[in-house]
């Protein structure tokens, strides 16, 4: 179709579209867990029971929050794209899991599936030239 035909010369500004959109976001959903506190991280951290791993609930929960907020500030700025993209990737197979095995079902897992497919990919786009990592 000829009207969108031209749109792939914005691909680099797609791209910010995308990172902006989902920085926002994973700092809107970062925050309060961050500022949680102790409990919350001990909640959060509790999650990795799913992968097999039952030590220290409350450091991996707390970094689960910071790997949110700080890479949803990364993500925007384009820093550090491709390492943020596998921590938030692997963040959100763990968010997957922990609603797939406590019967939340695809319904509730479909978000964080979403996210991660998203992230998945982002990895081999990589930032595009309008981010810190610009090539």
């Amino acid at each position: 179709m000829a009207l969108f035909s031209n749109l792939g010369n914005y691909k680099n500004f797609g791209l910010l579209i995308i990172r902006v959109g989902l920085g926002i976001m994973f700092i809107y959903h970062g925050y309060p867990k961050l500022m949680g506190g102790a409990k919350e991280w001990t909640e959060l951290g509790g999650s990795m029971k799913y992968v097999g791993i039952h030590f220290l609930p409350m450091v991996w929960g707390l970094l689960a929050a910071v790997t949110e907020l700080l890479g949803g500030f990364l993500l925007i700025i384009g820093l550090a794209f491709r390492p943020v993209c596998i921590l938030l990737f692997i963040n959100l197979v763990i968010a997957a899991l922990m609603h797939l095995r406590t019967g939340g079902g695809l319904g509730e897992a479909a978000h964080a599936i979403e996210d991660a497919i998203v992230f998945a990919g982002l990895i081999f786009i990589g930032p595009g030239k309008y981010s810190v990592d610009k090539k």
